[in-house]
């Protein structure tokens, strides 16, 4: 079997991993639990491949991007700290939805403690039964 073949079947596997996810919302959720969970394979298969994210003024233009630059960060951050949901909304609009969320995040990273409030839109579309992250726009600021 050629190697684009098996890496396809390797993610249509992971992405049948989450087809519990029936809701725009769920599969937000998933993604987070992925990350908190140090599970890199699991995040990435719920973004599309051309997801936009956009957090601090910069921008990661695809699945890949993001995987070769702050996934692994992000992983790390989300392993030692504990992120609240205060405010959650989400709109299906046919194929696509949008969910927004303003979140309390606390712990320790890098020695440092981390008390923050953030906000979080995606933007997700629908492909079959399942729903894909196709752009994350995250900020922050530090609590007192």
């Amino acid at each position: 079997m050629s190697t684009s073949k098996t890496a396809l079947f390797a993610l249509l596997a992971m992405l049948s991993q989450f087809a519990w996810a029936a809701t725009p919302s769920q599969t937000l959720e998933a993604f987070h639990a992925a990350l908190a969970a140090g599970d890199a394979g699991a995040a990435q298969a719920l973004l599309s491949p051309t997801v936009m994210i956009y957090e601090s003024g910069y921008v990661e233009r695809s699945r890949d991007e993001y995987a070769s630059h702050h996934l692994a960060s992000d992983i790390a951050f989300s392993k030692t700290t504990t992120r609240k949901v205060s405010s959650h909304q989400e709109r299906i609009d046919g194929n696509v939805a949008t969910v927004t969320e303003e979140t309390e995040t606390r712990g320790t990273f890098q020695g440092k403690p981390v008390k923050t409030a953030g906000l979080q839109t995606a933007l997700l579309e629908k492909q079959g039964d399942a729903w894909i992250i196709v752009h994350l726009h995250w900020s922050s600021r530090k609590l007192k």
